[in-house]
């Protein structure tokens, strides 16, 4: 069994926090091999002075949907401050550092640039470097592992809380390894420390570690949709149905005006590797066409060491553009800067431009590789595993 950053710390490590007041940032999937959570261990530990909590995006207790701003409360369980990173400000202020000597970030990241507790950690680091704080970083596994990597990487003018850094879409990397490389790659300067894993190679998922496995957020409640979500989190910038409000979100994709068979059988028939397509018809309870019934497509992935989920959700889309036209639309602009959600999705204007002017996702997918290459050569000095 790997053991993970928060039970290496507190057996080994807690002399780190000395004399020193905490602040942890966690969510519901920080726990430890016996399911205890974090917040939790460090409020019972004698040698830690726990003395505030901060929740990301879903809040601390894992209560909040995708998306739903989270408020500064009091916890219940430890009656210490929870500050909210998902709420009217997403970085810690100097207000809420007070009377906080040293921050611990334990999150359980997805392994990819738009899930949001990457630009949290980004977001702990820049205010610890300005308020002069410190830095832990309990690792944690990447669940989809650490060797492949895939997707553009982030053109700096979509820089946002869904590409917070210029890395690719899926990054190969543990938290503690993107905080090494933030912290020094780009700049950031905080006082930081890392206590890795013990155990955790590149190679393994997930599933390979033996710890219990809990949902990072509402919406990617098992392995299997995090192994499709690099690529179908990009759906979420279209018109079509990511699956949320279903047993399968992010797994089912689809629309009212989809016929589930056509689609299906197009999509075999490009032999992609690692995946097939089953048809099917759900009616989301929540966010896209809800209460409304679509078919489309069930992503099955049966060999994930060779399945691209990027590469093979954007042969979907143009398969859907190609078979819908008229029907198939991108969402226009979340927020006043007038960026689509499937650029600052995908990491720039090349993705939306390519499909739209019907060329092959193979060039595509070509036109990314030297950068890909690039950052692989810089995550490579930042790494605490290997095989």
């Amino acid at each position: 069994m790997v053991t993970p950053g928060i039970t290496v710390f507190l057996r080994e490590q807690p002399d780190l926090v000395a004399g020193q007041r905490v602040g942890l940032v966690a969510s519901a999937a920080s726990i430890d091999e016996n399911l205890t959570g974090s917040a939790d261990l460090l409020h019972a530990h004698p040698d830690v002075q726990l003395v505030a909590l901060f929740g990301p995006e879903h809040g601390l207790r894992g209560s909040a949907q995708a998306g739903d701003h989270v408020s500064t409360y009091t916890d219940p369980r430890t009656g210490l401050p929870v500050y909210s990173l998902y709420g009217e400000t997403q970085r810690p202020t100097a207000a809420m550092l007070e009377g906080i000597d040293t921050l611990i970030y334990d999150l359980q990241d997805g392994g990819v640039r738009f899930y949001t507790y990457l630009a949290t950690l980004i977001n702990v680091m820049s205010a610890a470097a300005e308020y002069g704080r410190r830095v832990i970083v309990l690792d944690r596994p990447n669940p989809i592992a650490g060797r492949i990597i895939e997707g553009l990487v982030l053109d700096p003018a979509y820089t946002s809380f869904v590409g917070p850094v210029e890395i690719p879409i899926r990054h190969g990397l543990t938290a503690g390894e993107m905080a090494r490389l933030c912290n020094e790659a780009f700049d950031i300067g905080c006082d930081l420390t890392v206590v890795p894993m013990r155990g955790w190679r590149r190679s393994m998922w997930f599933d390979d570690t033996g710890l219990p496995f809990v949902p990072p957020s509402p919406n990617l409640p098992t392995l299997s949709a995090l192994q499709v979500y690099p690529g179908t989190c990009l759906i979420e910038g279209s018109n079509l149905s990511e699956g949320r409000g279903t047993t399968k979100p992010f797994e089912y994709i689809g629309a009212p005006w989809i016929d589930a068979e056509t689609l299906a059988d197009d999509l075999n028939s490009l032999d992609l590797p690692g995946v097939r397509f089953r048809p099917v018809y759900f009616t989301p309870t929540i966010s896209k066409y809800q209460g409304e019934l679509c078919g489309g497509v069930h992503m099955y992935v049966r060999d994930r060491e060779v399945f691209r989920p990027v590469e093979t959700t954007l042969h979907l889309i143009a398969r859907v553009r190609s078979l819908w036209p008229a029907e198939f639309s991108w969402r226009g602009p979340w927020s006043e800067s007038g960026q689509r959600p499937i650029d600052l999705l995908s990491g720039g204007a090349q993705v939306r431009e390519h499909l739209d002017a019907g060329r092959p996702v193979s060039e595509l997918v070509a036109s990314w590789q030297a950068g890909l290459e690039a950052f692989d050569r810089l995550r490579e000095g930042y790494f605490l595993y290997h095989d």
